[in-house]
């Protein structure tokens, strides 16, 4: 029953491949330093202030969108910076999150025993909204903070689709 509901040996898989990603997250200072011809210093700032598997993880949408054929700045911003409102939610916290999302909400309930992890759980439910929130503090354009806002749910008809293929991919 539950590899049905989870996707079986492919949602494994990815879930396997997010969590290795997660735990070796790197950026390189020359990767980084290409971002500064792009983002403005508030965007930049927001995204240093991003757990490091979180700006990782949105350096490889940004690629994965241009890859696209995305050149779209708003776009690239939006994949960037989509998941800011994470804060430095570790990586137990995701792996309940994600069986959570798949098995449902009893893993929560039962991980949720464990210190920290409400917060956290608050912090992964809450991200699109926040992340939107910070977007727009950080001075980014409307689209961008729709993007990012309504990136589970896309509406832009454009990169809406796009962003959430991108970040599911990654």
């Amino acid at each position: 029953m539950a590899a049905g509901r989870l996707g079986g040996r492919r949602w494994w898989a990815g879930k396997v491949r997010q969590f290795a990603r997660h735990v070796t997250a790197r950026v390189p200072t020359s990767e980084r330093a290409g971002l500064e011809t792009w983002l403005n210093p508030a965007e930049a700032r927001l995204f240093d202030a991003m757990h490091v598997a979180d700006r990782r993880h949105g350096l490889d949408v940004v690629a994965a969108l241009r890859a696209m054929g995305v050149g779209d700045r708003d776009a690239l911003v939006a994949g960037l910076i989509h998941d800011a409102g994470k804060g430095r939610t570790g990586v137990w916290p995701r792996v309940a999150w994600s069986l959570g999302q798949a098995w449902g909400s009893w893993v929560w309930r039962i991980a949720e025993r464990f210190p920290g992890m409400t917060p956290a759980f608050g912090r992964l439910r809450d991200h699109a909204d926040v992340s939107a929130g910070l977007a727009q503090a950080a001075g980014c354009s409307p689209r961008t903070v729709e993007l990012i806002r309504n990136q589970e749910s896309p509406r832009d008809p454009d990169f809406g689709e796009l962003l959430r293929l991108a970040d599911e991919a990654n």
